[in-house]
């Protein structure tokens, strides 16, 4: 197959995200992306080292577009809903892609670079060690959950359905709330959610 004279790692990610998009994580290998660029497996490693990276470049090529700048004078608060929320909007087009934002939390810039704009809005509102820990770690927990849920059990989905038609006398809660969460958009529910979470840590123990 014919190969570019060079390629960018921007090139390389884009070619990446496709394979996982169509193929899922499982399809990701060094020869589906050299398919994908129209190259061979072995012209591929002369810019990437293995799959590990490819992964790394996706994740960084998906987080790219998740602004980190928020408004100083905004409450916390409100700027950690921000950072949050724009995480959610540049996965959501890729859902695929939600299991390797944990695993390459540690090594990508862009993952990186949330985190450090995430600690450093805790820092500005008074959290600080073991509570700054906690408050990350269930921040964090939520997004990566409320991606997972979102896309593998919708509330529109075929779940909800089949849980609504439960026998009320069985299963009333779970009936119920399927049958009201058939009316709730993804946006509402990751919403509301974080607030849920948010009021929580303005509510908890003092930061110290």
């Amino acid at each position: 197959m014919p190969r570019p004279r060079s390629l960018t790692h921007d090139q390389i990610a884009a070619a990446a995200l496709a394979v996982i998009d169509r193929d899922g994580p499982a399809g990701l290998s060094m020869r589906a992306v050299g398919s994908e660029l129209r190259m061979s497996t072995m012209a591929l490693y002369r810019y990437v080292r293995d799959r590990e990276q490819l992964e790394g470049l996706v994740v960084a090529g998906v987080l790219a577009s998740a602004e980190l700048a928020t408004p100083p004078e905004a409450p916390w608060t409100e700027r950690l809903t921000l950072l949050v929320e724009r995480v959610r909007a540049a996965v959501a087009a890729h859902p695929s892609v939600v299991p390797l934002l944990l695993l390459h939390r540690h090594d990508s810039a862009a993952s990186l670079a949330w985190g450090e704009a995430m600690l450093g809005v805790l820092t500005e509102a008074g959290f600080s060690g073991v509570q700054r820990v906690v408050a990350f770690r269930a921040l964090l927990s939520y997004l990566i959950g409320a991606l997972q849920v979102e896309h593998l059990g919708p509330l529109s989905g075929t779940g909800t359905v089949a849980i609504a038609g439960l026998p009320p006398a069985d299963y009333p809660h779970l009936a119920a709330t399927a049958r009201d969460a058939r009316s709730v958009p993804p946006e509402q529910e990751f919403g509301q959610g974080l607030a849920i979470l948010l009021r929580g840590l303005e509510r908890g123990p003092q930061p110290r």
